[in-house]
């Protein structure tokens, strides 16, 4: 437990950016930095940012191809405080949660929120071990924690081992470094910076 008599201690937690349509605010690039930019309104502390990145679709064929990043930042709240503000940030920026794995105008992913587990060790695990066909299908209706699906996506282990390649998965055991080490190298390669672009946190 990392809450003290004065509240909650402030905690490294890494949250994954993506979009791949429009918004209202603009592109989907235009969307992320106003998504970051909301984030800081909010009174959480962006400490890093990774490169951005261009990311097919998922499914293949889904949409057009994704621009991904990730921040390390600083919060003083339980984890489940954070989240709150990312669905609210979402909501303002237009995402509306229909379909599962749709194409959308903003995603916000909390991955890791130091090494806390939500809501307990048998149920992330539970969610890490589910089939594909169900991944489809199913979605959590609370926190998990870490996020079930980063030890399996490129997407999200690229820009997070360029902030924190030594955080250990508290049930895996592997660091963020070995985790994208084991993903193929075909998956890696799609994963591709996206140069002259750039995201601004003031």
């Amino acid at each position: 437990m990392r809450e003290t008599s004065l509240g909650w201690a402030k905690m490294r937690a890494w949250i994954a950016f993506g979009a791949n349509l429009p918004s209202e605010t603009g592109t989907p690039m235009e969307t992320l930095q106003a998504a970051l930019l909301a984030l800081t309104a909010k009174g959480v502390e962006v400490k890093g940012l990774s490169q951005i990145y261009e990311t097919p679709c998922f499914p293949a064929g889904a949409g057009p191809d994704y621009v991904n990043f990730a921040a390390e930042v600083m919060f003083d709240g339980p984890p489940e405080a954070l989240l709150l503000v990312l669905h609210e940030i979402e909501a303002e920026l237009g995402r509306v949660r229909k379909t599962r794995w749709a194409g959308r105008p903003i995603d916000l992913d909390l991955m890791a929120y130091a090494d806390e587990v939500r809501p307990d060790a048998r149920s992330v695990q539970a969610w890490i071990d589910l089939p594909l066909a169900e991944q489809t299908v199913r979605a959590p209706d609370q926190l998990i924690l870490p996020h079930p699906r980063i030890q399996d996506r490129a997407f999200m282990l690229i820009p997070f081992a360029d902030l924190a390649p030594d955080w250990r998965h508290p049930l895996l055991g592997q660091t963020v470094a070995e985790m994208l080490a084991a993903r193929p190298e075909s998956e890696k390669t799609e994963v591709k910076p996206m140069s002259g672009v750039e995201i601004r946190v003031n």
